[in-house]
């Protein structure tokens, strides 16, 4: 059975960090119908006024973020002592578990787009080790197809796998190009979560492939073991993320997310009190 979109969000233009323009496209208003997927924010600018005051150290726990750049440069570094760069096409896994103090700083570039993605911890998970990773471009496999390009980031397409499958929720997540008026289809597992994210250009949805929507659109779909678009004139090129939903609490105060109250406010105290982080190798 062919899947059809069940909802479209636009999101809404926030600015985040130290002053970061961005669009939040899916979050905490959306964050039943989504599970395990929290938060979407995606950004794309050639004005580095946009970006550049980044996002100074912050701390995380319960959840995991995905950055992924289609253009651009971020650098980062952690409580884990890990430090480097974020460069075009490539994508930082972070598992932020326990606790973890982060900082990305963009660098000024022609053009700074890509997404970050919360993808949220199941609540046996929440208090795993912090752990980070960080997949470089040329780890990423590309399937070259007669009219679509499809870069795996996380999970596996056509029998290839990724370099890197999330320890806590197994996520397919797929950067997929298709050329203009060409049809593309994935089976996917039936009860999944899963939604697109249309980067640039259009395409059609559905069972027909008769539901017309435009880049910038996040596009949630029902249950289903087939997904289809066909693209439209110029192409479309989107993101595809698909999991099993945890059916779990949530509890979210910024950037924690655990499953009562009573450990939101336990994770706010460890902050104030400086027992946040609680593995031996943080700074």
């Amino acid at each position: 059975m062919r899947r059809n979109v069940k909802k479209v969000v636009t999101g809404t233009t926030q600015y985040d960090g130290a002053g970061v323009k961005l669009v939040r496209v899916i979050g905490n208003t959306t964050v039943k119908e989504f599970d395990p997927f929290l938060m979407l924010d995606a950004f794309d600018s050639y004005d580095p006024q946009d970006y550049i005051k980044g996002f100074p150290w912050h701390p995380h726990r319960g959840i995991e973020t995905v950055t992924y750049l289609i253009k651009g440069n971020i650098e980062h570094g952690d409580s884990l002592g890990n430090q480097g760069s974020i460069k075009s096409g490539c994508c930082q896994w972070m598992t932020a578990g326990s606790g973890i103090m982060h900082q990305e700083m963009p660098k000024e570039a022609d053009r700074m787009q890509g997404i970050q993605l919360w993808l949220n911890l199941p609540k046996k998970n929440k208090m795993a080790p912090p752990e980070y990773r960080d997949i470089k471009e040329s780890m990423i496999p590309k399937i070259e197809e007669e009219h679509a390009k499809v870069r795996i980031i996380s999970g596996a397409y056509k029998d290839v796998q990724s370099a890197f499958l999330g320890d806590y929720v197994k996520t397919l997540f797929l950067d997929v190009s298709v050329q203009s008026k060409e049809e593309w289809t994935l089976s996917v597992n039936n009860e999944d979560t899963l939604f697109v994210y249309i980067v640039e250009g259009d395409g059609y949805f559905g069972d027909s492939l008769s539901e017309h929507f435009e880049e910038r659109r996040a596009l949630l779909f029902n249950e289903g073991d087939e997904f289809s678009v066909k693209a439209g004139p110029f192409g479309i090129r989107f993101f595809l993320f698909s999991a099993k939903a945890l059916k779990e609490e949530i509890a979210w105060g910024g950037p924690i997310v655990m499953n009562t109250q009573e450990e939101l406010e336990a994770a706010f105290r460890d902050l104030k009190n400086g027992t946040f982080l609680k593995t031996q190798n943080a700074k």
